[in-house]
């Protein structure tokens, strides 16, 4: 599907034909004639166009014939049926500078580019350098966002852990996990990015562009400083929870030993009793009392001597 957005006096309209500063934007469902319609029209590289359909594309830029390619990659919610996936994950998109329109490309909806729809009647298309800061800009609080919201979820889960062990809780936090993973790669690389753009300025930006890029830099660096410090508190809260289950199953142990001990004795005194031997007091009136309570006394004694011990 092909979305084509002009800034009309502060308003933004949706026109039929590429025009002189018109945002394409390009959304699933693709069609094949939809892209060779668009390269032909706007003198763009198909390759530009299909790149997005990788999902692993790597954030890089690339300049052909003039026009310039720039892939960042963008948090969005994982829609996968399986439970084992992680919640979130991080997808390509594809900005395209050609000489008078900018094109973006995108292999699902995200929220970074519905953002910048809502600001687009703020926008100027003509300063096609600024557009593209402000991709970045919305990409960099979509990451914010999602953090925030990994963040909120793990703390909940691990209060749910806190008072009661369940599998479900523990399998949750792996797939926040499996999150954090798609964030801190894809932040990592599009910091890099980011800091090639700067440095070799293939986007001829002019000083006050290049501040604000640089600001961008910073913000991607807190992002990605955010991500680190929530993976390790992860990391460390299941290691916590392992150490955790392991002590408890060390300590149920322990007790089934100890009972397991316990209950030796009256068996042993039973047997012993048992036997077609003489014994003492077998002939007495209490004898079915004497074993029962030697062996009620010893185990007494027993479970005393291990609750001094602390073994329950």
């Amino acid at each position: 599907m092909i979305q084509l957005f002009k800034n009309i006096e502060g308003v933004t309209t949706t026109v039929d034909q590429p025009e002189n500063g018109t945002w394409v934007n390009i959304l699933p469902p693709f069609k094949q004639e939809e892209f060779t319609e668009v390269a032909e029209k706007l003198d763009v590289p198909i390759e530009f166009l299909q790149d997005s359909l990788d999902i692993d594309e790597r954030p890089r830029y690339e300049i052909s014939d003039n026009v310039k390619l720039i892939v960042i990659k963008t948090p969005t919610e994982n829609n996968s049926f399986n439970d084992s996936d992680a919640f979130y994950i991080t997808i390509p998109i594809c900005i395209i500078l050609t000489h008078h329109q900018i094109i973006t490309v995108n292999s699902f909806e995200n929220g970074a580019i519905k953002k910048f729809l809502n600001t687009f009647q703020n926008r100027h298309p003509d300063k096609r350098n600024m557009m593209v800061l402000k991709i970045f800009e919305k990409v960099t609080q979509a990451f914010i966002e999602y953090l925030k919201e990994i963040n909120h979820r793990r703390n909940i889960l691990e209060q749910r852990l806190y008072e009661a062990n369940r599998n479900e809780e523990l399998f949750e936090l792996m797939r926040i996990q499996k999150s954090l993973v798609y964030l801190v790669t894809a932040l990592r690389s599009n910091e890099l990015l980011l800091i090639k753009l700067e440095r070799t300025n293939i986007l001829g930006l002019t000083e006050d562009e290049r501040e604000i890029l640089n600001d961008q830099i910073v913000d991607m660096s807190q992002a990605l400083e955010m991500a680190n410090i929530y993976t390790n508190i992860l990391s460390s809260t299941l290691d916590a929870f392992a150490s955790i289950i392991a002590n408890n199953q060390n300590l149920v142990l322990k007790r089934l030993a100890g009972i397991t001990i316990i209950l030796q004795f009256p068996v042993l005194v039973a047997s012993i009793y048992g036997m077609n031997v003489p014994i003492p007091y077998q002939r007495s009136a209490h004898a079915f009392y004497i074993p029962i309570l030697l062996a009620l006394g010893i185990s007494i004694l027993m479970a005393w001597y291990f609750v001094k011990k602390k073994w329950f």
